[in-house]
């Protein structure tokens, strides 16, 4: 097992973008709870754990293959994915700020308590998961865990393909985010 620097830097940036996450899960329960007493709803949601379980197998697994690699990545590389990473978080953490109690884990129909079309939301529907998706895909990189990001890239656009195509139904249903969001992309403006 190799402890070098770069791999001790790695291990630490993989457990900062964890515990990232488990203030995000503590922060949805608290707002789950408020906005089902504003008169919220959850929405049925077959593929949640197998989302949560490749998030954490994503963490893990870039972990365990970047130890077990005999080198770490080139410093172009490391800083190229790290930048990605970086620039993830500051996305999620905007669209977290932008949508306030509406923000979630966890699909919540609170559509009757406003529609959210400002800050990143101007420009695609679904900002929350392009930045989950370039994160679990350059985090592993920067590690050099090839195997990692492309095997969770596969199956993370699979259970996203399941869970957007759910988001959106109960989306959609509403007259007034049809209006403010039905015509903007998913994830990149123009394009997707």
């Amino acid at each position: 097992m190799d402890l070098s620097t770069p791999t001790l830097f790695f291990g630490a940036l993989v457990l900062a973008v964890a515990a990232l996450r488990v203030f995000e899960l503590n922060l949805s329960h608290r707002r789950t709870a408020a906005l089902i007493a504003a008169g919220a709803s959850r929405v049925p949601e077959p593929h949640f754990r197998a989302m949560v379980a490749l998030h954490g197998g994503i963490l893990i697994g870039c972990l365990i293959e970047s130890w077990l690699r005999a080198r770490p990545p080139g410093a172009g590389l490391t800083l190229a994915m790290l930048a990605l990473v970086l620039a993830a978080n500051a996305l999620r953490l905007w669209v977290i700020a932008t949508l306030g109690r509406h923000w979630n884990v966890r699909i919540i129909a609170s559509l009757p308590l406003g529609v959210v079309s400002q800050g990143p939301f101007r420009f695609i529907r679904h900002p929350n998961y392009l930045a989950v998706f370039v994160e679990l895909l350059a985090l592993p990189l920067a590690g050099g865990a090839w195997i990692t990001a492309a095997v969770g890239a596969v199956l993370h656009a699979r259970v996203l393909q399941h869970r957007i195509r759910c988001e959106e139904r109960m989306l959609m249903s509403d007259a007034e985010y049809r209006a403010r969001m039905g015509h903007k992309s998913r994830f990149i403006p123009g394009l997707l």
